[in-house]
């Protein structure tokens, strides 16, 4: 179950950095805003400021082709992604709802680039638009 949870923030993680950098983020920013602030009262209005600013950052990035920042940030993203699953059940169907409307979104016109970089990456690395069922490795 770890091995799954951590592949669906790692998923989560790019997807957000990705959608972030473009024009999609517009569409999906209310769905990461509730997953993010998920029954938790007053947070809803930290993490708008923090979106914000992470998506500020991320263009910056984005722009200037800064592999590293973006990559620190999605490794950012991924740890926190991971424990809010870790910590709310709930999150995981909402996460998942949020990475089929952002494929449905990315289908749309907008353009994926996904980036693996930065130490020793030691297990699978999957892009897939979508998965049905489950995945075995090893």
């Amino acid at each position: 179950m770890d091995a799954e949870l951590t592949a669906l923030a790692l998923s989560g993680a790019t997807t957000l950095v990705q959608l972030m950098a473009g024009d999609a983020w517009a569409t999906v920013r209310d769905r990461v805003r509730a997953l993010l602030g998920h029954d938790r009262p007053g947070r809803t209005r930290t993490t708008d400021a923090e979106l914000e600013e992470v998506r500020a950052a991320v263009v910056v990035a984005a722009n200037s082709d800064d592999r590293a920042a973006l990559a620190e940030i999605e490794s950012h993203w991924r740890a926190r992604l991971l424990l809010l699953l870790r910590e709310d059940p709930a999150a995981e169907a909402e996460l998942r709802a949020l990475l089929a409307a952002a494929g449905h979104v990315s289908a749309q016109g907008t353009t994926v680039h996904n980036t693996v970089s930065g130490g020793d990456i030691r297990g699978p690395v999957i892009q897939a638009g979508t998965i049905n069922g489950d995945l075995h490795f090893g």
